[in-house]
């Protein structure tokens, strides 16, 4: 890889691996109702999810152990994860099994352990190539998780640009379920193409693609309800690589309302852009 231009660049990769917690439960539907939380938009989703699938003839067994899956507390990860690893092994082909690596691909991401969540991910991936949840969320993670001396870090990369591109290709061809309304569909593809755009964002960034990259960003930003302020981050250091500091400021100023382990960055480097873009009249 080569080196980084930008002095917030340089910096960047230990920066964006301590920004790992920021990164979003869950990448769905957002500010559904004006007041619903991110959280609750997948929840809406999930709960159309089980309607559809409680119609459909099953093992009892198989839905009590799924119920239990999914309702156990997220703080008690070890009791989630040891239910979900134990349907998987019962249920391996199951109208369950596909929201069940999503669930459990989140909670090992939620717990940073990025080893268990790109294994089930990606057994996720193999099982349902067309999930567009786990397809967004992988390829938006391994650039955040980036580590330049890794051996394999450009083909990561590339599989990321594919994953993201693919779960662009089917949101855009997905037909809304019949228990879906227009309005949750919509929030649905809204939210998760944010997160591809993102995930390509940052790709972009992570091989000085700049131009490529803040188009991407500039998509996720004004799409998210409540955007990351690691895609504002970044979008600054693209713009002023690309010497457009007035703009660049503004990205910092954004990301420096944001309550983040990169707000002072944000605010410091806001300042200097908006120096240079004085400067630059």
């Amino acid at each position: 890889m080569r080196k980084l231009t930008f002095t917030v660049a340089v910096s960047i990769g230990s920066v964006l691996l301590m920004a790992t917690a920021l990164l979003p439960r869950v990448s769905n539907a957002q500010n559904m109702a004006n007041s619903m939380t991110a959280m609750d938009a997948r929840q809406a989703q999930q709960t159309l999810l089980e309607q559809d699938m409680r119609q459909k003839s099953g093992d009892p067994r198989e839905e009590a152990a799924y119920q239990a899956f999914h309702k156990a507390n997220a703080d008690d990860g070890d009791k989630k994860v040891h239910l979900g690893i134990s349907f998987l092994t019962k249920y391996q082909s199951d109208r369950y099994t596909e929201a069940v690596y999503e669930e459990l691909s989140q909670t090992y991401y939620d717990r940073k352990d990025l080893a268990d969540f790109y294994s089930y991910s990606e057994k996720g991936l193999a099982l349902f190539p067309d999930d567009v949840y786990l397809l967004a969320l992988s390829g938006w993670a391994t650039p955040r998780a980036f580590d330049s001396y890794d051996a394999d870090a450009d083909k990561k990369l590339d599989r990321s640009e594919l994953y993201e591109k693919h779960a662009l290709d089917v949101l855009g061809t997905m037909k809304k379920p019949e228990n879906f309304s227009d309005e949750v569909f919509s929030q649905y593809k809204t939210g998760e193409s944010a997160v591809a755009h993102s995930g390509l964002g940052m790709v972009y960034f992570r091989r000085e693609e700049y131009e490529e990259s803040a188009k991407e960003l500039e998509i996720a930003t004004k799409t998210q309800a409540t955007p990351d302020a690691t895609d504002y981050f970044v979008l600054g250091a693209d713009l002023h690589n690309l010497g457009r500091y007035k703009d660049a400021a503004d990205a910092f100023n954004r990301c420096a309302q944001l309550p983040s382990t990169v707000q002072d960055n944000c605010k410091k480097y806001a300042a200097d852009a908006t120096q240079r873009a004085a400067n630059s009249q």
